[in-house]
């Protein structure tokens, strides 16, 4: 209802309205304390690996034992395996039992601890299907997690939360029906303009553009799907790029030639990050490419099933937050796939903090063959000139892919036939039908995912190689 009220009314009035929420958002993450906890990350950067894993050892045995006394989810879990006999010690992160997000979807009061010694604020997201995941966290935890974000997200390329800034998220501040601009409001309690990402079109590019100089944005953070599209959309109607420091990615994985058509477009370099509302788990890219994890957030795990992968393996992201210490999330499989680079790894820009060897999105984005095959990333195919706007892989049978694609201008019917040799040749021996649409349909929050598996999780192969391009 509230939202139906804010489309009608005029564009001056929904900026009113965003900026008035912007200043309770401010109130609720910064405070005086914000800028200690910013010199504080940035002073941990140059710890030592030793330094480092002493903290989070202290840590994780902090909210091990805090979990097991105070969260009623936890809690009953330990006297369950007691009542049966089970003497395994709780002392030790890997005999405890990996969550899934179905059960914290189910039951999300179960992870609340008992004694809470500051108000909690209900943040919902919307997920990926558009079932909502509600999370609990105190003003604490939102201080020292926001505090990471100014230092690691903003200070690392020369911007901070005090510069006019653009996202390109999923919030619908103008109705999805509107076909006149503004896309946007500014919000001037977070000096920020939002963008939406549901108005994007080669016919909206320019007024995307205009509105980012019209408002002397100094960097643009957002999807990083919505930033390709606008960049695509500036390369071929030959738009100047707007003034900007840095373009930021979130939400989605940032694929070698997203980077490439952006960095052309913007003029300037484009930095991805990796987060999450549950606060389990962030990384962030440097100037010298790495994507460097913030362990102050959480522990990183990286399993097959169960079992722990060495350096480099790619596999399930399970992850201990060690921030919300109110709503804790014990080895919790986030849905994401990735690997660690080797312990004692050195990046040039010198910080010690660990890095992500590989990050290749969410498990569910998976292709699957019925030799036991899995395909994570594809976007290897989309290397070299072919003129393709957007491209979604949908799997609803074993060794069979449909291919939803938006031609862009120069497609003709043998660009369809080199299309489809590049996908047999990565997939193999599989049926690909193609599909040519006028867009590709988002998700509930605003996000695109270029992997959709709607296979039954009884028909995906329960042994299977994963398969990554060289």
């Amino acid at each position: 209802m509230l939202l139906s009220i804010y489309h009608k009314l005029p564009p001056s009035l929904r900026s009113v309205a965003a900026s008035a929420h912007g200043y309770y958002l401010r109130g609720l993450r910064y405070s005086r304390e914000t800028e200690r906890l910013v010199r504080q990350a940035i002073e941990q950067e140059q710890w030592t690996q030793a330094e480092w894993a002493d903290w989070q050892q202290q840590r994780t045995a902090d909210l091990l034992r805090h979990a097991r006394l105070h969260v009623p989810y936890y809690r009953n879990y330990w006297a369950e395996q007691r009542r049966n006999g089970n003497q395994t010690s709780w002392d030790y992160l890997e005999n405890w039992p990996i969550l899934e997000k179905s059960v914290l979807r189910k039951t999300p009061r179960a992870f609340v601890a008992d004694e809470c010694k500051d108000k909690l604020f209900l943040i919902q997201t919307s997920g990926t299907t558009g079932t909502p995941l509600q999370l609990w966290q105190s003003k604490k935890a939102l201080i020292e997690w926001y505090a990471l974000v100014e230092a690691r997200s903003r200070r690392w390329y020369g911007v901070t939360g005090q510069d006019r800034w653009a996202i390109l998220g999923g919030k619908l501040v103008a109705p999805v029906q509107q076909r006149r601009p503004p896309y946007w409001v500014w919000n001037a309690g977070m000096r920020q303009l939002y963008l939406s990402s549901y108005h994007i079109s080669p016919q909206s590019t320019a007024a995307y553009v205009a509105a980012l100089q019209d408002y002397r944005v100094k960097y643009l953070w957002g999807y990083t799907s919505s930033l390709y599209s606008i960049a695509q959309g500036m390369l071929a109607q030959k738009i100047k790029a707007p003034e900007l420091k840095v373009v930021i990615t979130n939400a989605e994985p940032l694929h070698d030639y997203q980077r490439e058509v952006m960095e052309a477009a913007f003029r300037c370099p484009v930095r991805e990050t990796y987060g999450m509302a549950e606060m389990a788990v962030a990384a962030g890219e440097c100037e010298h490419g790495s994507l460097h994890l913030w362990p102050s957030v959480g522990l990183v795990e990286v399993l097959d099933g169960e079992r722990k992968l060495a350096a480099r393996e790619i596999g399930d992201l399970v992850c201990t937050g060690l921030i919300n210490a109110d709503m804790p999330l014990v080895r919790y499989r986030v849905r994401d796939r990735g690997a660690l680079a080797p312990t004692g790894t050195e990046c040039a820009c010198g910080r010690s903090l660990p890095m992500l060897k590989a990050l290749e999105g969410r498990t569910d984005d998976l292709i699957y063959a019925s030799d036991g095959r899995s395909f994570g990333r594809l976007d290897p195919i989309l290397k070299g000139t072919l003129p393709i706007r957007e491209l979604q892989f949908v799997q609803e049978e074993l060794d069979a892919v449909q291919v939803k694609y938006v031609p862009a201008d120069g497609f003709s019917s043998q660009t369809e036939i080199e299309l489809t040799h590049r996908i047999r040749q990565y997939l193999g021996d599989f049926t690909v039908r193609m599909v040519a649409v006028d867009r590709i349909e988002r998700s509930a929050n605003g996000k695109f995912r270029q992997v959709v598996c709607l296979l039954p999780a009884d028909r995906r192969p329960s042994i299977h190689r994963q398969v990554t391009p060289r």
